[in-house]
């Protein structure tokens, strides 16, 4: 990685990257897919942190990639991610596994038949 890399920031507690949260606003799905805005909006990058997951991001990438790649635990990325995508940095785009997806009927069909059958 380029020397914007979070590592020095490792020697901390991941806690301690986040202002003490825990939880971000939005829990996206480990497999999310997660995009750079095409302008970022000026006073979007807080950190070094921040810079490093907008670069990698400039290629669509999961939320669970980001997490390996920047080499930071997944709970803190996703306090990261969510506070990019509140301040206008970054998209995050649901996969077809997310809880609104609408089952197929054929789907919901064999489950039924299925249930009859017990």
């Amino acid at each position: 990685m380029s020397d914007a890399s979070p590592e020095p920031s490792l020697r901390v507690r991941p806690y301690a990257l986040t202002g003490g949260r825990t939880k971000p606003k939005v829990e996206y799905p480990i497999e999310a897919l997660v995009v750079t805005e095409q302008r970022i909006p000026e006073g979007a990058l807080r950190t070094p942190e921040d810079k490093a997951i907008t670069d990698l991001c400039r290629e669509t990438q999961s939320v669970a990639e980001v997490a390996a790649r920047v080499r930071l635990p997944l709970g803190v990325v996703r306090v990261f991610i969510a506070d990019l995508v509140d301040r206008g940095a970054l998209q995050v785009h649901a996969t077809g596994t997310s809880a609104d997806t609408t089952p197929d009927a054929a789907l919901l069909e064999r489950v039924l038949s299925g249930l009859r059958n017990l």
